[in-house]
């Protein structure tokens, strides 16, 4: 159980800097090329890695790799949404909760045969 939740703290810390890396730059670069803003993404991207593989290499050994994916898609909707509401400026959409169902129906599915005990 300690290896969920640190894979868990890890992702989520990697969702943050992958987060930024890909989307920041929309809003504090905008007027800048986009060489520019692509090399600051890698450099803010070389810390999502520096979390995301160990948090993998650490879950692999509790989860499939089904499981770290759809573990992955729920953090990262956990991380995006609030993103784009305050840091983006982006209005809070019914989309996200239709989403965030969908990926929860991934989540059952991908772990159901953990809750059923096979």
């Amino acid at each position: 159980m300690r290896e969920i939740g640190l894979t868990v703290l890890l992702l989520s810390l990697s969702n943050v800097f992958m987060t930024f890396a890909w989307y920041a730059h929309l809003k504090e670069l905008s007027s800048k090329p986009w060489i520019i803003a692509a090399l600051i993404s890698w450099g803010i991207a070389f810390f999502e890695y520096m979390l995301q593989v160990p948090a993998n290499r650490i879950g692999y050994g509790v989860l499939s790799l089904g499981q770290l994916k759809i573990l992955q898609e729920v953090i990262t909707l956990s991380v995006f949404v609030p993103f784009a509401v305050y840091y983006m400026k982006e209005p809070l959409r019914l989309d996200y909760l239709w989403a965030g169902l969908c990926i929860l129906g991934a989540v059952f599915f991908i772990f159901r045969g953990n809750m059923a005990g096979t």
